[in-house]
Parts: C-alpha cells; structure tokens; sequence
C-alpha cells in the first residue's frame, strides 16, 4: 500500500496554551516520501481559550490541513480519540497530544518500519535508544513500566512502554476495531485488542520524552493507573469487546 497522507490525531482539553506550539511543530516537519498531513483536532470542551487558540491558528495557516471537531461535553482523551480515528482518511494515523511532551519531529522515525513494508503498527517507546529524556517521576516510570509488563503479560507482546502517546496505526485496521474506554483506559484497551490480530505486525522505536510536571498540566494521575490495571485484566483476561 502506497502511504499518501498521514492523519495526525490530537486530543485536547484546555490546551491553549500550547496548542499553537505543537501546531507549529507539526507544521515544521517533513515527511517522508513527500507524506501529505492531516492534522484532526478534537476539543474535549475545553474551559480556556483552546477553541478560540485553533480558530486563530486556522486563520493565520490556512496552507495546513487542520480539521476541527468539538465535543459538547466533557468525554475524556479515549472518547475524543475514538471521533478523531473515526474522521481520519489517512492510510495511517498517528496519536500527538497536544502539550509539548513529544516531538512531532520523529514522526518519520515511526514511519520508516511501515513505508519499507515492516510494520502495520509503530509505538514510539520512552524506554529504549538515546533520545532525550527528562527526569521526572520515579513512581510514575515504575507505574508505566510495571502497567506494561502486565499488559505484556495478556498480549504476549515484548513492547517496553504500553501508555505511550506516540501510537502509529494503519487507520482501516483501527477503524475496524471496536473501541468503548473514553479515558486513560485507551492505551491498554487498543494495545490488548491490536495483538489479537492475526499476522498482526508490531515494531517499536525509541522517541524523546519531555514531561511536565502537574504545575505544568500533567493530567494523568494515580486514578488513572488503577483504571489502566482494571482494563488490561477485563479487555486481557476475560477477553471483554
């Protein structure tokens, strides 16, 4: 399959902070074998000026492909995903948040297993190869490591960082799966159900990681971890749809 257009989904909620920042770094990149973008975002009704920041950067760049959905109510990051897989016509899609966590940059490092026809799936992994890190956390890195060592468990994957952000899909093959966690629960939910697919071919690249703290607008927290250890059992032990 000749891969024309990438469909770069972002989730945001009271991001307007950012949201241009991330925009321009999308916009600095270019892609691989001359790869169209197609950027999704999806306002998670938002309480800042997130909708207002979009429209003013749609304005002032309206060279850039952005596509611009708004939920009514508060859903959670998995819902606003699942609208973005939904509207995106991209042979692949890739998931960015939209704080300045991860470096749209290295998108081509994830396409480059599925233009030379490795893969049908790539997870950027904050674990492994030399790229920048920044230290944070440590409760955080043994939560991620372990949560990935359990969804390993029921998946029999060898992956090193499950709840990354940075996910590159085949968009038919996503948009055929059956979807239904609305927060933090997308991770293992889509990771567990992409590894029942038969032939299914999953690689994994080393990216940069630079975290924020809470003060900065970290919204993952402790709640979210339990909720991630409930779905990799209903969606890996019983199987769950």
């Amino acid at each position: 399959m000749t891969l024309q257009k990438l469909s770069i989904i972002i989730p945001a909620y009271n991001e307007g902070n950012t949201i241009h920042l991330i925009l321009d770094k999308i916009k600095e990149v270019n892609l691989i074998n001359d790869i169209q973008k197609e950027i999704i975002i999806v306002n998670d009704c938002s309480k800042d000026n997130t909708e207002l920041a979009i429209a003013s950067y749609q304005q002032t760049n309206p060279d850039l492909n952005i596509q611009y959905f708004k939920h009514e109510v508060n859903k959670g990051k998995g819902a606003a995903l699942h609208t973005g897989i939904s509207k995106a016509t991209g042979e692949y899609l890739i998931i960015q948040d939209a704080d300045l966590e991860y470096d749209p940059a290295e998108y081509n490092d994830l396409l480059k297993p599925v233009v030379s026809g490795f893969a049908d799936v790539v997870y950027g992994s904050r674990f492994m190869g030399s790229n920048p890190h920044r230290i944070l956390f440590f409760w955080h890195t043994i939560g991620n490591r372990w949560l990935t060592f359990a969804s390993n468990m029921f998946s029999n994957l060898n992956l090193t960082d499950m709840e990354t952000c940075y996910k590159l899909f085949n968009t038919q093959m996503i948009q055929g799966i059956s979807l239904t966690e609305k927060r933090f629960g997308f991770e293992p939910e889509v990771t567990i159900k992409v590894s029942r697919i038969p032939k299914i071919r999953i690689y994994e690249v080393g990216i940069s990681y630079y975290g924020r703290t809470y003060e900065e607008g970290k919204k993952i927290g402790w709640k979210d971890g339990v909720r991630a250890i409930f779905c990799i059992l209903k969606y890996g032990l019983f199987k769950a749809r």
